[in-house]
């Protein structure tokens, strides 16, 4: 069901109404389902508290964020290095090859010409269709192919992998890019890192550019006090980065 309403509260606690034919009912009370139906883009709404809710129609990222997961998900600070680094734009086509729940093909689908995900599990493959649905994206295919040992695409512009073992899908991905092309891997273990970019570099038609991670630390401001969140981002994984080269 798709979400009509986000509701926002001063203090940035977000609820999502996924009507507005019936009441939407929250921690601060409830709303009435006339007065969702009237709201307009920014205003305020109150509970029968007395809770203030500013209401806005939902965005993309706001789709984005309520979409199945099973498999771990890349999260926005990587997606975002990816993109960065990349250049993946409007005339972009990308291969996601071990698509998981879909997270990052749907992401970049909404930047990117076209998204091709490889995945070999039919169970992620159903929950990647149904975000694909969800999001009302028209530029995905999503393909049950193992990318250790076939590809069915070439001339992309980007190949981004979230493999156990990326440093098997190398010649591969050599097959899938243009001359020129980006392959990324994304792995959150040294070891998985290590292997990929020493096989990286013994193969003549990448050279290799970087490897990166991104640390994300929210911060709470409250008049004069400022500080770190207790909670944050460390840690999710390792990119690294490599273009396609016209090997001799």
């Amino acid at each position: 069901m798709a979400i009509k309403k986000v509701l926002i509260t001063q203090q940035g606690r977000k609820f999502y109404a996924k009507s507005v034919d019936e009441d939407l009912h929250t921690q601060y009370g409830f709303i009435k389902k006339d007065e969702l139906k009237k709201a307009k883009e920014g205003g305020i709404l109150k509970s029968n508290t007395g809770k203030e809710f500013f209401v806005f129609n939902p965005f993309f990222i706001d789709l984005y964020r309520k979409i199945k997961r099973d498999a771990q998900i890349i999260p926005l600070k990587d997606i975002g290095l990816i993109i960065a680094e990349t250049g993946i734009n409007k005339e972009s086509r990308v291969l996601d090859a071990g698509s998981g729940s879909g997270a990052l093909a749907c992401f970049l689908a909404s930047i990117a010409k076209e998204i091709v995900t490889y995945e070999i599990r039919e169970d992620f493959i159903e929950i990647v269709k149904s975000n694909i649905e969800f999001l009302g994206l028209k530029n995905v295919k999503i393909k049950n192919i193992d990318m250790y040992n076939e590809i069915d695409d070439k001339d992309m512009d980007v190949v981004i992998l979230d493999l156990p073992e990326p440093w098997k899908a190398i010649e591969s991905c050599a097959k899938a890019l243009k001359a020129g092309g980006f392959l990324v891997s994304y792995s959150p273990s040294v070891p998985q890192v290590a292997d990929f970019v020493n096989a990286l570099r013994k193969n003549e038609s990448f050279v290799y550019l970087k490897t990166s991670e991104i640390a994300e630390r929210e911060w709470e401001v409250e008049e004069r006090k400022v500080r770190p969140k207790s909670r944050g981002i460390g840690h999710s994984g390792f990119l690294s980065f490599a273009r396609k080269v016209e090997s001799s």
